[in-house]
């Protein structure tokens, strides 16, 4: 077993296993999505000690004695805008764009466009809300400022 804090919880998780699947399967954090499975599309990402990664890369065990936030534990001000821009259009990409705007709004917290833009370059949104997405993400920088 492999220990971690998953949104300021304490948890065990079974070693050998993706940190997708764990949190998926073993914590019942749905959530986090799985999308291409090779870590390209930003679906699966959580935080990882504040750092945007890729659980379906990630090994629990790489992350014992880490803090894990999934979109499950992130700022509600962050997802409220996201709901006040209609920043999701079939949501999938969701998760992993509201992760990747909480890594960078904490280290960023007035992120100007191009600055947003460039932190959700790998994160791809098929549906094309993109422009929202950026919306959203300024406008959680003014709400959580």
């Amino acid at each position: 077993m492999t220990r971690l804090v998953v949104n300021g919880r304490a948890c065990e998780l079974a070693a050998k296993a993706r940190l997708l699947d764990a949190l998926r399967e073993g914590l019942g954090l749905v959530g986090t999505r799985e999308g291409c499975g090779a870590g390209a599309c930003g679906a699966c990402h959580v935080l990882v000690d504040g750092r945007s990664v890729a659980s379906c890369e990630q090994a629990v065990e790489a992350c014992e004695g880490h803090a894990v936030t999934t979109v499950e534990g992130l700022d509600p001000r962050l997802r409220a805008a996201f709901v006040a821009e209609q920043a999701a259009q079939c949501g999938y990409c969701s998760s992993g764009m509201l992760v990747a705007a909480a890594a960078l709004l904490r280290a960023n917290p007035r992120p100007s466009e191009a600055e947003v833009k460039a932190a959700l370059d790998r994160h791809l949104c098929r549906c094309g809300a993109h422009p929202r997405i950026v919306r959203a993400v300024r406008r959680a920088a003014g709400a959580m400022a």
